[in-house]
């Protein structure tokens, strides 16, 4: 079987060929960028217009004011947005046994999660020039409620927001109050018998509070 090239075909010689083959690519080429430089213009178009943003984008609705109350339960340093309830160190400790020892240990010492307590070092900061001597060669202490955090109603708040972790949110007033005092007590903060309400609870004076200050720095390497 004998196969013809074009050239032989068409009776042409193969240099005229390559010459056509060439002519009708440049012709493609050229038709191509034609196309592009024309409908550019009109692309450019589409695409700022369609680049600013609808006043309405047609989904959601307004939040009624009664969501925006369940919402809205954050708790200030002062114990502004405390709500009205009470609890105890004793009601406390049975609600932490089923409800947080898994994760944060018996004794509030630690397992998976993070600790609750512990009152080292006695008096100072856990950080800082006092802080290394007094811990010489042994290992760093843990930061708690008890060495570390500034407000009591910071406990309040993230417990009732976060805690537990299989269930956020669903622990009524009382009983976050009374996992509150539990706490507090636990770190020999307040009396075992002393009840936290929204009164109280503002009031305990955390031993770290001194601790930390404003930091009104304008720049600079100033360090308070």
């Amino acid at each position: 079987m004998t196969v013809m090239r074009e050239s032989q075909i068409l009776g042409l010689p193969g240099q005229l060929t390559t010459s056509l083959q060439m002519n009708r690519v440049m012709t493609l080429v050229v038709t191509l960028v034609m196309t592009l430089v024309v409908a550019s213009p009109a692309m450019a178009q589409r695409a700022s217009t369609s680049a600013a943003p609808p006043d309405r984008f047609g989904f959601g609705e307004p939040a009624p004011h009664t969501l925006i109350e369940d919402l809205d339960i954050d708790v200030g340093p002062d114990g502004t947005g405390l709500p009205e309830g009470e609890g105890t160190a004793q009601a406390g400790a049975a609600l932490y046994r089923r409800l947080c020892a898994s994760c944060h240990g018996p004794e509030g010492e630690g397992a998976t999660a993070n600790p609750l307590v512990g009152t080292d070092p006695p008096g100072i900061p856990p950080f800082g020039p006092e802080y290394e001597a007094w811990r010489g060669s042994s290992r760093d202490v843990p930061l708690t409620v008890g060495n570390y955090w500034p407000f009591a109603t910071t406990l309040f708040d993230y417990i009732r927001r976060a805690m537990p972790t299989s269930a956020p949110g669903s622990l009524q007033t009382d009983e976050v109050f009374s996992l509150v005092a539990w706490v507090l007590a636990e770190n020999d903060i307040i009396p075992s018998d002393t009840e936290m309400n929204a009164e109280t609870l503002p009031q305990v004076r955390m031993p770290a509070r001194s601790w930390f200050v404003p930091d009104d720095r304008r720049g600079g390497p100033e360090v308070r």
